[in-house]
């Protein structure tokens, strides 16, 4: 099968990328050819901008595609431009959308593909759900062949996953725990979340692709563990070897104290306990079972950043922030 990947060297499209190659798919890459150098042999390069769709339409010229994957539409503009492009040359488009659109705040802590579709805190969200309703519309209308794809927290051995952090990463938090700091948690740490190890997460994408039961559908894909946001933090102390001190405010606080997005990345996302039931793609996909654990994930993804210098990012600007609020809630707490 003749696949393009719009993207394809982020967390979640490179192992689709990689996957797509060992199953000897005809992988098709369009980009901007910033990080093409972590590409796996094999793969075809179609280098331009998609924003610019006079060259993206010269490049594509003659082209016609079994699927087109796009993993960097963020707002219905560009899956506007998507169907122009590739209306009658493609019999899947696959749209990688997000689990953050749905319903916030949560009516029920079990998602399914089924759950409504509303983030009044979170712009980013709210976007993907106006490029669905296009997609969706376009496909009742037009018969466009669209497949929606919702990913909660997906990482890899290059992402250590956090929920507070600043805008270099999570490097300054582990920093912190190393350096025997107390580190800023959400809540009070006991509400669920879901991470899901990209290459699991490729193996149910990459099952979709061509399956007609897939046309016309959105599916979520996630690991079935779900771990409390204490546990993921302790899961980073034990793979660092260190003690977690952890210094737990909430989450609207730090949305009102911070420039950060926690209003929507927190409040909008990650503070709701959620758990995905994901029987939908495995009816779809038989063989998609996640089997990477969050401990042994965050253990790998650990010591990836610790032996990779490139990857430690210092933020001093968020470790500031950090020990002032920090400062501030504990002077508060003498004034009682």
């Amino acid at each position: 099968m003749k696949v393009l990947l719009i993207g394809g060297t982020g967390i979640i499209s490179s192992a689709i990328t990689r996957l797509l190659v060992k199953r000897g798919f005809d992988t098709y890459i369009l980009n901007r050819g910033n990080r093409n150098g972590v590409l796996p042999e094999g793969v075809k390069v179609i280098s331009c901008d998609i924003n610019n769709e006079a060259e993206a339409t010269e490049k594509l010229k003659g082209m016609e595609f079994d699927a087109v994957c796009d993993f960097i539409g963020f707002v219905p503009s560009q899956l506007e431009r998507d169907f122009r492009l590739f209306n009658g040359k493609t019999k899947q488009f696959m749209y990688i959308s997000s689990a953050s659109a749905y319903h916030k705040p949560v009516k029920h802590y079990e998602i399914t593909e089924g759950t409504t579709l509303a983030n009044p805190y979170w712009e980013y969200s709210r976007n993907k759900i106006a490029c669905e309703e296009f997609l969706f519309k376009m496909y009742r209308e037009n018969g466009f062949p669209v497949t929606i794809i919702r990913p909660s927290h997906t990482y890899d051995e290059r992402n250590v996953p956090l929920g507070v952090h600043g805008n270099g990463g999570s490097w300054q938090v582990l920093k912190r725990m190393m350096e025997g700091k107390p580190v800023i948690v959400h809540g009070d740490g006991t509400s669920l979340w879901t991470i899901t190890w990209n290459e699991d997460f490729a193996v149910a994408f990459v099952g979709l692709i061509g399956n007609p039961h897939a046309i016309g559908e959105a599916f979520h894909i996630t690991s079935d563990e779900s771990v409390t946001w204490n546990q993921i933090y302790k899961a980073v102390a034990d793979a660092l070897g260190v003690e977690l001190k952890p210094y737990y405010v909430s989450s609207r606080l730090l949305a009102d104290l911070s420039s950060y997005d926690f209003e929507g990345g927190l409040i909008g996302d990650k503070s709701n306990t959620v758990v995905f039931d994901n029987s939908k793609v495995k009816k779809a996909v038989p063989e998609f079972n996640a089997t990477m654990g969050a401990e042994e994930g965050i253990r790998i993804a650990v010591n990836h950043l610790l032996t990779h210098p490139e990857l430690q990012i210092a933020d001093e600007e968020f470790d500031a922030w950090c020990d002032k609020v920090i400062e501030k809630l504990e002077n508060l707490k003498k004034e009682f």
